[in-house]
C-alpha cells in the first residue's frame, strides 16, 4: 500500500522495484492523494495491474494510508512510501519472519542510502524528557545528551536482527489481524507521529516489532514532505496531539512550554538580524503567526 503525493518519478521507480521483488501473490494499492504532477495518470498508464485509488485532494498521510489499508485483503499490509526502492529479497525476508513468529505484529527493513550505507530511522518511544531535548535549544547545546542518545538509538546495531519500539512507516510490514485489533492510523495525526502512535498501540496490545537487518530498502528521505509548506507547524501540532493522547493534558502543557523556548530562541535570532539591517521583519511576523496558531491548538 503506497500513499502518493507529487512524487511521480520516485513512485514509478518504487513500483518497478516492487514488481521485481521476490514475493507471493500480492495486490499493490496506490492511494493518489491529490497530486498535481500526473502521478495518478502515470500509474494508470504504466502499471495497469496496480489498484489505483484517487483522492480529490491531499487528505494527509494517515487518512490516505487508511483508505488503502481498508481496500487491502491480504494477511499482511506493506506500508511503503513513494520515495523508497525495495531490494529484491527484502519483502520475502520480512514475510518469512512474520510467518514464523505470530507474536510479532510488524517487521521493518534496514533503510539505506543510495550508496548502500545504512540510514537508520528506528527510534525509541518518546517520553517526558524527549520534548525538552529534541527540537529545542538544548538539542544544540547538548547534542549528545543521554536522552537524545536513547531516543535516536545512537548505539543501535543495524547488523543484527532485534526488537525495536518504533520503526519509520517509510517501509513497514504489518500483520493485518493486528490492525484489525488495534485499529488503523489515527487520522488526527495528519502527517507526523502517526507511525509512532501505531507502533505504541501495537506494543500496548502485546505485539512486538522486529527489525530485519538483511531486508534492505533504499530511502530518499523526505522527498514528499519537504514539498509541504506547513511542515514545521504540522510537526509541532501532531507531536502535541500525540503527547496529549498518550500522556494526558498535563503533557500537552509541558510540550507547549518546551516549544516556547524554541520560538524564543528563533525570535532572538530574527531580532538580531533585524538590528543588523538584514531584514528579518517578515520572518519575525511569520514566526509569531506560527506560534500563536500553535498555542491555540
Amino acid at each position: 500500500m503506497i500513499p502518493s503525493w507529487n512524487t511521480r518519478e520516485l513512485l514509478r521507480v518504487c513500483l518497478e522495484t516492487i514488481e521485481a521483488a521476490e514475493k507471493p501473490t500480492t495486490e499493490v494499492i496506490v492511494v493518489e492523494n491529490g497530486s498535481e504532477d500526473g502521478s495518478g495518470d502515470m500509474v494508470a498508464t504504466h502499471f495497469p495491474s496496480v489498484r489505483l485509488l484517487r483522492n480529490a485532494k491531499n487528505e494527509g498521510f494517515a487518512k490516505g494510508c487508511n483508505r488503502g489499508i481498508r481496500a487491502a485483503s491480504g494477511n499482511y499490509v506493506l506500508l511503503q512510501n513513494t520515495d523508497t526502492e525495495i531490494y529484491p529479497d527484502a519483502l520475502s525476508r520480512m514475510l518469512t519472519f512474520l510467518d514464523g513468529h505470530p507474536e510479532y505484529g510488524a517487521a521493518a527493513p534496514r533503510l539505506v542510502n543510495s550508496d548502500g550505507s545504512t540510514q537508520g530511522g528506528c527510534m525509541a518511544f518518546p517520553n517526558w524528557r524527549t520534548p525538552l531535548f529534541f527540537g529545542t535549544p538544548l538539542q544544540r547545546v547538548m547534542p549528545d545528551s543521554h536522552e537524545l542518545r536513547r531516543y535516536f538509538l545512537r548505539d543501535f546495531d543495524h547488523d543484527h536482527d532485534c526488537d525495536v519500539d518504533q520503526p519509520p512507516a517509510a517501509s513497514l510490514l504489518v500483520r493485518a489481524s493486528a490492525l484489525d485489533e488495534i485499529g488503523l492510523f489515527d487520522e488526527n495525526l495528519w502527517l507526523y507521529f502517526n507511525d509512532v502512535d501505531l507502533s505504541l498501540r501495537l506494543a500496548k496490545a502485546g505485539y512486538k516489532t522486529r527489525f530485519v537487518a538483511d531486508a534492505r530498502v533504499m530511502h530518499h528521505v523526505g522527498a514528499s514532505t519537504r514539498k509541504f509548506e506547513g511542515m514545521r507547524t504540522q510537526w509541532q501540532k501532531n507531536r502535541l496531539y500525540y503527547y496529549r493522547k498518550h500522556f494526558g493534558r498535563t503533557a500537552g502543557v509541558w510540550v507547549k512550554a518546551c516549544v516556547l523556548s524554541t520560538y524564543a530562541e528563533l525570535a532572538s535570532r530574527q531580532l538580531w538580524r533585524r538590528v543588523r539591517g538584514r531584514d528579518g521583519l517578515g520572518s519575525m511576523r511569520d514566526s509569531w503567526n506560527e506560534l500563536t496558531d500553535y498555542l491555540r491548538s
